[in-house]
């Protein structure tokens, strides 16, 4: 990592140095193609996920591995790599095969994890299950994935799920799910069958006809499913492998400067990329240790357990890390070892950027880009960058990946500096959509030379040095009589004004323009606005001061003004905010006419 870093240094101040020689260089460089390619060194590792914990524990079996607070489980390395194995073998007795499809919707806890690699071990793929789900979705999840087994929890936080079990019980026994069979991953629930039942089972089940399971398992086997967003449709599941994993977390680790002496904290959900890549095997490839807070995200478990295991990263979201510096520190509290950590899945705000170097010591945070679809991770920026280049970008293209930017109706790619879709090509690229050719042909692109491309659906841009600048995802951009409005900017606007804590801005129907700018704000607590909540034309015209009159909201709409607007807006379970909610709702309160209640 260290070789990598200085030669990238070095060609950054080459290039400098031959703009300034050489002017023409510039317009050289100015007449160049969107397109970057990523180091090719160090070599992809061509193992599984079985294979690489074995590997860790030559040399790190009795360093801490897992460590998760809210169960007081501590796990090394070795503990892990036994556990997995005996939950394995109790797959095995389950009749669990090579290419069967496991699933589990339970909170962060050691069970997820040791689920992870055993079935990892049988060669069996992992479905994970978006704690947010309807019981329909559940059902249809299940249902698509033909799925053998499901791990759950009764609760998930707050969240009950003993109504879902009680119905999906009487399913398993139908002909809706007949080869569905269900198991508490924690604890007991009504005589339904347990993880430990499981594992019990497992002890007939030799080790020897483990190895021989595991020894069928290949780098290149669909091991996960991750459901995409089913805003337009039916959830999609992108199916990962065992080479896009394991890869994709070294690199990820490698950006941060991972090493074995870091802990990582990771409140993101183990049912996401952001949590079992970016997180749980970004810190097992590296020897680190990761921490899992709590069940689901608490602000004051991820405060405790940074002072407490000395952690020297934490991963999250903008709407984590604001909740996580609302509150008062605890006594005692030391952060003095925290570092770095990735900040994904929204803009960051200039002050919250502060704030974490300030207060929590994050002096080497990263800006991150990924979709599910790239396994995730597809640019990092490095430690070293300046601030600015880690607010304003998502940094440099990772190793042995590709990316351009292309025209979406044309398909060619667009000179630097110029806005397109950004496509991705690569060892990480998803192996496609479960089941769904159709959204697979779509995505994934072949270019002249038979190269595979993936479509992300974001628009970006990147700079002369390579540096990429996400601009929006396509399908939210608002055009205002015919011409294109981007979100973020006018998003990035509002959250500026001391008021306002979080804004969401959407393109709501007009009859004259076709769409026009809407905009959903979240007010601040507290001392910024005991002057007084400003009104929708102070942030009209705090828009216009900065930005086009057209881009200041012609609607606002404020958390909690009306019975049907929520007090905060609404998030996925990996913290996104969900706009086609915001839609819709707009859509209906319009329709009503009852905005006389936001501001006008």
């Amino acid at each position: 990592m260290v070789a990598s870093t200085q030669s990238d240094i070095a060609l950054t101040r080459l290039q400098q140095t031959e703009r300034h020689i050489d002017p023409e260089a510039t317009q050289r460089e100015n007449e160049k193609l969107s397109i970057v390619q990523g180091q090719t060194n160090p070599p992809l590792w061509e193992v599984t996920l079985s294979e690489l914990l074995e590997l860790q524990c030559l040399q790190h079996r009795d360093s801490d591995c897992l460590v998760v607070p809210w169960t007081d489980t501590r796990w090394t390395y070795g503990q892990l790599k036994e556990e997995s194995e005996r939950l394995a073998r109790g797959l095995i007795a389950k009749g669990i095969k090579h290419g069967d499809c496991v699933a589990v919707m339970a909170g962060n806890c050691e069970q997820y994890v040791s689920l992870f690699f055993a079935t990892a071990v049988v060669g069996a793929i992992f479905v994970v299950i978006n704690n947010n789900y309807t019981e329909s979705e559940l059902l249809y999840a299940l249902k698509h994935t033909s799925c053998k087994l499901l791990f759950i929890s009764p609760n998930i936080g707050r969240h009950s799920l003993e109504d879902t079990i009680h119905n999906l019980e009487i399913r398993d026994r139908s002909q809706v799910l007949p080869s569905l069979e269900l198991v508490i991953i924690r604890g007991r629930y009504c005589g339904i069958q347990t993880y430990d039942d499981i594992i019990k089972e497992g002890q007939g089940v030799s080790k020897k006809a483990a190895y021989r399971y595991s020894n069928t398992v290949s780098p290149y086997d669909v091991c996960n499913l991750q459901f995409t967003s089913g805003s337009t449709g039916d959830p999609k599941a992108s199916m990962l492998t065992h080479h896009n994993l394991v890869n994709n977390s070294r690199f990820i680790g490698d950006r941060m400067n991972l090493t074995s002496s870091d802990t990582l904290c990771c409140p993101p959900p183990l049912f996401h990329c952001f949590g079992l890549v970016l997180g749980l095997l970004a810190c097992l490839t590296h020897g680190a240790k990761v921490v899992y807070p709590g069940e689901t995200f608490d602000p004051a478990a991820v405060l405790k357990a940074i002072s407490q295991e000395k952690c020297t990263a934490v991963h999250g979201v903008p709407t984590m890390f604001e909740s996580i510096l609302s509150l008062p520190k605890p006594e005692g509290f030391d952060c003095s070892h925290l570092r770095t950590g990735i900040i994904a899945g929204a803009p960051v705000p200039y002050t919250l950027m502060q704030r974490l170097v300030n207060e929590l010591n994050m002096t080497e945070f990263t800006s991150s880009y990924g979709l599910t679809e790239a396994s995730p991770t597809c640019f990092n920026a490095f430690t070293y960058d300046s601030i600015d280049r880690r607010l304003t970008t998502v940094g440099k293209v990772m190793p042995h990946a590709s990316a351009k930017i292309i025209d979406p109706k044309s398909g060619r790619t667009v000179r630097v500096g110029e806005r397109g879709e950004l496509c991705i090509s690569g060892y990480q690229v998803h192996y496609g959509y479960w089941r769904n050719p159709k959204k697979t042909s779509e995505s994934l692109i072949q270019d002249e030379d038979g190269k595979l491309w993936l479509r992300t659906g974001d628009e970006a841009s990147f700079d002369l040095d390579g540096y990429c600048t996400i601009t929006g995802r396509f399908k939210d951009i608002i055009i205002r009589g015919g011409e294109n409005i981007y979100p973020l900017e006018i998003e990035e606007r509002l959250v500026a004004h001391e008021a306002v804590a979080r804004a969401a801005v959407i393109g709501v129907p007009d009859r004259h323009y076709g769409e026009v700018v809407g905009a959903f704000i979240e007010f601040h607590d507290g001392p910024a606005v005991v002057k007084g909540l400003p009104s929708g034309e102070d942030l009209r015209d705090w828009t216009r001061k900065t930005l086009g009159r057209h881009k200041a909201p012609k609607y606002f709409f404020v958390c909690g003004s009306h019975s049907l607007i929520p007090r905060t807006l609404p998030q996925t379970g990996s913290g996104k905010i969900q706009k086609q909610v915001l839609r819709e709702l707009s859509y209906t309160l319009l329709e009503q006419a009852e905005i006389q209640a936001t501001l006008q």
